[in-house]
């Protein structure tokens, strides 16, 4: 069976046995801040398991896109080393929330592997948990199960959610690839061989564990199993390497190609045949290369990629071209990879050109590092020096040097850039305690589209988020409602303000958000008691709410008109809407011009002019995609959702649950204010609707009229006024610096009066007075030359900072170093600097040691001779 063929055939079995076939989830897990990417089948459901999402269905079956490479599940290093590490994976999975649990989920798992598949039963393996006799049974008694393959496990068997929520105990199966192969049964001392292979892994969730370690069993015990597709196809296929079934041969077969090597089995194109469906698929699900995050994550999976090819002598770039040999493979199981192929073809084009400008000098450099080695590590500063002069991610260093049987001085990396190492690691670095939230049940009916007052009864009451009966006055708490006309924050736009009020009291809301599907009414008891039971009026500020749903509405249709301006690869990345302005984050690699901004804006503000009526339907999620509504990037939605279209034919169709203006033209106006990027591959857009934009253009004119008053220009000519000044500005500064670097040049004579010999070399070190910090370079170009052979180093004073450069002469370069004489200097004078050996500058801001620094350079000299 091919490996599509054993996908399909696993989510048909389950489809017959009534489960809902559930498309894979993004990489970016949507509801999951543990998580840098989706590395596990249930990651779509957790919310579901939780209990804090309900689905219209009970059982599922996904085959789900996983990515281990970065954070707690880390598989980049052993990638293209072994026959079964990968970043990118498929995991076919089989879920029941609150169905069916353990006797059912053993006979699926048994029945599809030996009826289906037809594995022969004596090659089957199956293990227990220690504690878990109902699974032993329910094996023994009722599957059948050969005793003499059949193990009982402690901590391998159990699965967690995290430190606390639902986990269980696990049953696994393993395949026998027979005694030809070295390797024991799971639970043997030699279990880490490779004759048995684990395929089928069932998570019995019966038990929710809590900070302090106690394990209580859950009310609707549930099922989650995995079966990594490349592993079964690996056994159907008779071959004992994930990288020789049908998939991995046809991407081996086309990395060979465009890299030009003709061996397939080289571990390198292993790497790159890995490596280009995680790249891929992570950019498809809006990730791009950058230096932090995600991003930085894809950024080390590709050029670890790129290296391998360059190592294969791969000449010019060649990555990219695999994308179209993958979406053959993949395209049909995933037609977004089909629809975004040339979007991925083109990040990926980019990113390796971006790398080639560094790699051949970044290797050079490593090579070399190598090669001169008393031992065997790399110090950690040659490791930190190749991050972040020439772009090489640790592990692409670690990836180099292994293959010299080298290891890296962790420490001393660490040591060097502990900043920026935590920065890359901080989103791996997530906790949360899934008991420590407020836990409410049930669902607020939102009445806020259609009015903004109603009339609602109190249904739970919460202070320092523990459940209470009452909230007095000047406590604060949350209150929870039956029905309520405030919108919770959600989709990038604020929760409302507003008031609850009854004969007895007052409770003013600061914000509303929301928990699975209730409201969250944040906020202070200003007078009275408030009880549970008590019927309360809702009353929303109904000005912020208008504003806030102006920007909203203007968030779609620039969403839409960035799309049109700067192409389909545009996704929303994250957006702020509230009552003053809205912000809106997206998918791009450069900045935006001032001629596309404009042509943005124009486009909006036709549709905000065409004052065509917004429309709201509700409808099965499926129809609405297939209407065309875009489903933001991260978001979550219900089987039956809403979606919003305004604009003249359609213009924008999008999934929100956020309140809009009536008709476009309420928008008034949108005028953008500022474009920034704000990450690699992000920008950010902040823009001003209504009032707010009205307001915008009279601070402008203000602004313009003051200026005017001050140059002394009319409105019309105020510009080439400033324009005037502005070179006049210029002149003026290149005079200045003219006749200091000519004063400097007159008091050079002077200071040759101050130099010393140290062994025999002539030194000078001296302060300069009035001289600007970039005419140094010069001064020290002339004093060297009437020098002839010698080290100069010249300090100047500007406002609060100190600049500080020296020079060496090319004869003396070999023994005295200008870039460690300003390192050191500058660190002196609290600040940091460097250079090359003839020639180096830096700066500090502590003026006072200024004199104690100039006095230590003799000393550094003598001590570099």
């Amino acid at each position: 069976m091919t490996s599509a063929e054993i996908r399909q055939a696993f989510l048909d079995f389950f489809h017959a046995q009534g489960h809902e076939i559930v498309p894979s989830s993004p990489l970016i897990p949507g509801n999951d801040a543990t998580l840098l990417f989706t590395n596990a089948g249930m990651v779509q459901f957790k919310d579901v398991f939780l209990g804090t999402d309900k689905r219209n269905y009970s059982r599922a079956t996904t085959s789900q896109r996983c990515v281990r490479a970065g954070g707690k599940h880390n598989d980049l290093e052993n990638v293209g080393y072994t026959a079964r590490h990968h970043t990118f994976f498929e995991m076919l999975g089989n879920f029941s929330f609150g169905d069916y649990f353990k006797r059912e989920a053993i006979g699926f798992a048994w029945g599809f592997l030996t009826e289906v598949l037809g594995l022969p039963k004596e090659k089957l393996w199956v293990t227990v948990h220690h504690s878990d006799d109902e699974a032993e049974r329910i094996w023994k008694e009722e599957i059948g199960i050969d005793p003499e393959r059949f193990s009982k496990l402690d901590e391998d068997n159990f699965w967690a959610m995290g430190d606390t929520g639902p986990c269980g105990p696990c049953s696994e199966i393993f395949f026998d690839h027979g005694p030809d192969v070295a390797g024991g049964p799971p639970g043997s001392p030699d279990e880490d061989g490779d004759r048995y292979i684990e395929i089928w892994n069932i998570v019995f969730m019966q038990y929710n564990r809590s900070a302090d370690g106690t394990m209580t069993p859950l009310e609707a015990p549930s099922i989650d199993t995995g079966m990594g597709l490349e592993r079964i196809a690996a056994v159907m296929q008779n071959v004992h390497s994930n990288y020789e079934i049908d998939l991995f041969q046809n991407l081996l077969n086309a990395a060979a190609e465009v890299v030009g090597v003709s061996d397939t089995s080289v571990k390198s194109l292993r790497v790159i045949a890995d490596h280009i469906r995680s790249c891929a698929f992570l950019i498809i699900d809006g990730v791009l290369p950058s230096n932090e995050g995600r991003g930085y994550v894809l950024r080390r999976i590709l050029r670890r990629a790129v290296r391998h090819g360059n190592k294969l002598g791969a000449k010019g770039t060649f990555f990219y071209k695999l994308v179209a040999p993958l979406v053959k493979e993949m395209g049909d199981a995933y037609p977004e990879l089909k629809d975004l192929q040339a979007q991925v073809e083109k990040v990926i084009l980019k990113e390796e050109e971006q790398f080639a400008r560094t790699l051949d000098n970044g290797m050079s450099l490593l090579e070399q590092a190598i090669e001169n080695l008393d031992g065997k590590v790399l110090p950690g500063e040659t490791v930190f020096r190749l991050y972040d002069t020439y772009g090489f991610p640790v592990d692409l260093t670690a990836d180099v040097a292994r293959e010299h049987e080298v290891s890296l001085d962790m420490d001393g990396f660490e040591s060097e850039m502990e900043q920026q190492r935590q920065r890359a690691r901080a989103s791996g670095q997530f906790s949360v305690d899934y008991n420590d939230r407020i836990k409410v049940d049930g669902e607020t009916r939102f009445s806020g589209y259609e009015a903004f007052e109603d009339q609602s009864k109190v249904v739970g009451l919460f202070r320092d988020g523990e459940p209470v009966t009452q909230l007095s006055a000047g406590e604060r708490g949350v209150v929870v409602l039956e029905n309520t006309a405030f919108y919770a924050e959600s989709g990038g736009q604020v929760g409302d303000t507003g008031t609850l009020r009854w004969d007895r009291g007052l409770f003013q809301v600061a914000d509303c958000t929301k928990e699975g599907k209730v409201h969250l009414h944040h906020g202070e008891l200003s007078e009275g008691v408030l009880e549970i039971g008590d019927r309360v009026a809702t009353e929303i500020n109904v000005e912020k709410r208008r504003a806030t749903a102006l920007n909203h509405s203007a968030t779609h249709l620039l969403h839409e008109a960035l799309r049109r301006v700067l192409g389909s690869h545009v996704q929303q990345k994250g957006s702020l809407v509230d009552e003053e302005r809205l912000r809106f984050d997206f998918s791009h690699f450069e900045a935006v011009t001032a001629d596309e901004l404009q042509q943005v804006e124009d486009i909006v503000n036709a549709q905000v002019r065409a004052n065509t009526a917004v429309s709201t339907e509700i409808m099965p999620i499926d129809e609405a995609k297939a209407k065309g509504a875009a489903a933001l990037f991260g978001e979550k939605y219900e089987d039956r959702v809403r979606v919003l279209t305004m604009g003249e034919d359609g213009f924008s169709i999008e999934l929100c649950g956020g309140t809009h203006a009536s008709r476009t033209g309420d928008i008034g106006l949108m005028k953008i204010i500022s474009e920034s990027g704000i990450a690699s591959g992000v920008r950010r857009i902040e823009a001003v609707t209504g009032p707010a934009a009205l307001r915008w253009f009279r601070d402008s004119e203000q602004v313009i009229g003051e200026l005017s008053s001050l140059v002394k220009a009319g409105r019309d000519s105020v510009l080439e006024k400033v324009k005037g000044l502005n070179e006049r500005n210029r002149q003026l500064e290149k005079e200045i610096e003219r006749l200091s670097a000519k004063l400097a040049a007159a008091a050079s004579g002077d200071l040759l009066n101050q130099v010393v010999e140290v062994g025999g070399v002539k030194v000078l070190a001296a302060k300069l007075e009035g001289v600007e910090p970039k005419a140094l370079r010069d001064n020290i170009d002339q004093l060297k030359n009437k020098l002839g052979s010698g080290v100069v180093v010249l300090v100047t004073v500007s406002g609060e900072k100190v600049a500080v450069a020296a020079g060496v002469t090319k004869d003396l370069t070999g023994q005295v170093k200008a870039g460690d004489l300003v390192r050191e200097l500058a660190a002196r004078l609290g600040g940091k600097g460097g250079g090359r050996p003839d020639m180096a500058q830096g700066g500090g801001t502590d003026i006072a040691a200024v004199p104690a620094a100039l006095e230590l350079v003799p000393e550094l000299v003598a001590q570099a001779l």
